[in-house]
């Protein structure tokens, strides 16, 4: 049983609850202590329909969103390396809907109206959106492993131009706000060749106001630019985003191209594969975080819904009993902005925890202020005491729950043999050339640096420290990087260098120069030949007892 637990009362805390895992506690907490809320000041008309059990117990998902032809579907099939029900792939707009990719042991297709009545999946809010939407929304389930551990949100492609005009006949950026509040990561795709962000676009983005820290941005098909344009794109990129994301922070751009065929431009080679595998490592890192993330959605619910309370019922304690009800009403949708600024003194709360003010104006026009609640203490002190207190012990949990038995990474698909084997990221590059050479790789340029070493004064075959520095120094590398290098060179720790030692010290400054990072131990393919026959460094290097 866990720590927390207390086992007072028959191993249950004093309240009579007892959770298993942490799953079972966000979903306990919200039932008994935010939901309440919720109800009595009508939170699910105004904000998000209510919580339910598929939406705690859900995998980890991962919405794609970009113009049409940007690579999205594409992107899926790479993830995935097979292709899936449902999927269609050109360069007109061919996905007009959303395509929920899921794990199922049979492999078909689920639609919308069915997908919504089924209470084991994170979708029954979607019937809001009515037939229009439903009739665009499927579920294609197949058995493979990527979607054991993660499901994929395909969207439609964005319109410009004049197609943007069309009507989709559902409210695209209301759908888009709604998974945005529910998945674990928010992927925009851009083509190198299709940087414009629509109006379409531009409102599709703005839907995931408050979900920042979700938002990762991919560069697709950036190997169809050189070096030269893709640094212009990249730039256009920035600047059309920063118009758009209102952040103080700069987004994280991933530069790549996501598909199984061969490079147009592989002067870029290196970065592509550096950037997919960071991007690769921020998708496999989604298990591990669902939880935090479930965890910190439902303290920023908890927030707003505490923010709401206090607007609804300002609005019905202003209210004249009986006459001129209509004109009041009319004259505190007017005022909003101004009982904002009054709560946000009376009560202590953060100007960035109101609602949209001119998205509740337009919603309050509908209801009757004097059929609101009063403000009921005993729900906000509820809500209080569950953020002060439970969050923190449900914190706990998720660390405990780690170290007992750590949720597995994404795996399988494009995430398969990415990291071992020759083709793996930095193989045979850096520091980890010549791991699978016979001789050591040293060698091949030490008779250039054995022609400095004997330049440098040695005495008895060694040189000192004091010698060494000067000639490291050229480098101009800082001292801390420096002192690394000597430490990783001397061997035999005796304050000298002999000549294989300092051509291991040469060799290890070029790596740096390149731009690799230094080792904090020496790796076994780079112990100088007359240094592995010493038992010390045998100890040392090769982690051997003698």
């Amino acid at each position: 049983m866990f720590s927390w637990v207390k086992q007072e009362q028959g191993g249950r805390n004093k309240e009579g609850e007892m959770y298993q895992t942490v799953t079972e506690g966000l979903q306990s907490l919200y039932t008994k202590k935010l939901l309440p809320l919720e109800e009595t000041y009508l939170f699910h008309d105004f904000h998000s329909p209510a919580l339910e059990a598929a939406d705690f117990q859900s995998k980890p998902m991962v919405l794609l969103v970009g113009q049409y032809s940007t690579g999205k579907t594409t992107f899926i099939r790479y993830l995935l390396e097979q292709d899936f029900p449902g999927m269609r792939i050109g360069p007109e707009p061919t996905t007009d809907g959303f395509i929920a990719v899921m794990y199922g042991e049979n492999e078909g297709v689920v639609p919308g109206n069915a997908l919504v009545v089924d209470p084991k999946k994170p979708f029954r809010k979607l019937n809001a959106f009515g037939n229009s939407f439903l009739n665009r929304f499927i579920c294609s389930q197949m058995p493979n492993q990527v979607l054991q551990s993660i499901s994929i949100i395909d969207t439609p492609g964005i319109l410009s131009g004049e197609k943007q005009r069309i009507s989709r006949g559902y409210d695209f950026a209301e759908v888009l706000r709604w998974f945005g509040e529910r998945v674990d990561r928010i992927i925009l795709l851009f083509d190198a060749h299709k940087l414009d962000i629509s109006d379409e676009f531009s409102e599709a983005i703005k839907a995931f106001k408050g979900q920042d820290d979700k938002i990762r941005v991919v560069l697709n098909k950036a190997d169809q630019v050189d070096t030269q344009q893709l640094m212009r794109v990249y730039g256009a990129l920035m600047w059309s985003l920063g118009k758009v994301i209102n952040t103080p922070e700069v987004v994280r751009v991933y530069l790549g191209s996501f598909w199984a065929k061969p490079l147009q431009n592989t002067e870029n080679r290196r970065l592509f594969e550096a950037e997919s595998q960071d991007l690769f490592r921020d998708i496999q890192s989604l298990p591990r975080n669902a939880a935090l993330r479930k965890l910190n959605d439902l303290i920023k619910r908890a927030r707003l819904a505490k923010v709401h309370a206090y607007i609804i019922s300002h609005l019905k304690k202003e209210m004249p009993s009986l006459f001129g009800r209509e004109k009041k009403k009319e004259e505190l949708i007017m005022r909003l902005p101004e009982i904002y600024t009054i709560l946000q003194r009376e009560h202590h709360i953060s100007p960035g925890d109101f609602p949209n003010v001119a998205k509740m104006q337009d919603m309050l026009q509908h209801y009757d202020f004097s059929k609101f609640p009063s403000l009921k203490m005993k729900l906000i002190e509820s809500v209080d005491k569950m953020l002060a207190t439970k969050i923190a012990v449900l914190m706990a949990m998720i660390r405990e729950e780690e170290s007992k038995q750590p949720p597995a990474m994404v795996s399988g698909g494009a995430f398969e043999g990415s990291q071992d084997g020759p083709f793996g990221q930095g193989y045979g590059e850096g520091i980890s050339a010549g791991a699978d050479a016979e001789d050591w790789i040293v060698s091949r340029d030490k008779h250039r640096y054995d022609e400095i070493f004997y330049t440098l004064m040695p005495i008895n075959g060694k040189i000192t420290g004091v010698n060494a520095k000067k000639e490291m120094m050229n480098s101009r590398l800082p001292n801390t990087v420096l002192g690394k290098i000597w430490k990783l060179a001397d061997c035999d720790r005796d304050g000298m260098l002999d000549d294989e030692e300092f051509a291991l010290a040469q060799h290890l400054i070029k790596v740096k120069l390149e731009g690799y990072e230094l080792p904090t131990d020496l790796p076994d393919h780079l112990v100088p030949p007359s240094h592995r026959k010493n038992p010390t460094a045998d100890a040392l290097y090769n982690h051997t007892e003698d």
